[in-house]
């Protein structure tokens, strides 16, 4: 079944969908997104909003178009130098964090994608495979992950040879021979096994 709005009406009150993209990644930045949906939902989004991962490029670029103008959006970063310092975990629940101060405004409860609750200045629910449950989290799916795929295609013409644009940062064999090859840049998280075992610990 695709997503729906059972979850948010469930809820008295303000509801936002929060979501991450990059927790596994070898480089680049953990992203998430917080997202507020309209009241009247555009019929794009009722009909085609769904977990970023089972979309193409092209229906995610369009979904996020859509979502950036009809929604209210918070987007939060926490960079490579702060997950190495505090894990991954911990960077992800600072983005999330970020994501919410960026809506701008107070919500009355949170639904969070996973079963990992961070702390927030709200009630927050989790939802396991929310980002194909819940409407508000599947639109946050999709401004995570595409804000961060746009900054690894940029990242990657900066530093040519690791495939960041078609890998998004992930440790495929490309970019792993490239690691190899090439060394690593400032965007690689030292802290992550493969990159720590190769070129030691920060």
């Amino acid at each position: 079944m695709p997503p729906d709005l059972s979850f948010e009406q469930a809820v008295s009150g303000i509801v936002c969908g929060i979501d991450e993209a990059g927790r596994g990644p070898l480089a680049g930045p953990v992203v998430a997104a917080a997202v507020i949906l309209p009241a009247a939902l555009p019929v794009l989004l009722r009909d085609q909003l769904d977990d970023s991962k089972k979309l193409s490029a092209k229906k995610r670029e369009a979904l996020f178009e859509v979502i950036q103008t009809t929604a209210i959006v918070g987007i939060g970063w926490a960079e490579v130098c702060e997950i190495d310092r505090v894990n991954i975990l911990q960077a992800t629940f600072l983005a999330m964090r970020r994501a919410l101060d960026g809506l701008g405004q107070s919500v009355d409860c949170a639904l969070i994608d996973g079963n990992q609750t961070p702390p927030m200045p709200c009630p927050v629910q989790c939802i396991v495979k929310g980002d194909g449950r819940s409407l508000s989290i599947a639109a946050a799916s999709i401004i995570a992950k595409v804000s961060r795929d746009r900054l690894m295609t940029a990242l990657a013409a900066e530093h040519p040879g690791y495939g960041w644009d078609r890998n998004a940062g992930y440790g495929t064999l490309e970019h792993r021979q490239a690691i190899q090859r090439l060394g690593i840049t400032p965007h690689h998280r030292r802290s992550f096994a493969p990159i720590a075992d190769l070129f030691g610990n920060p």
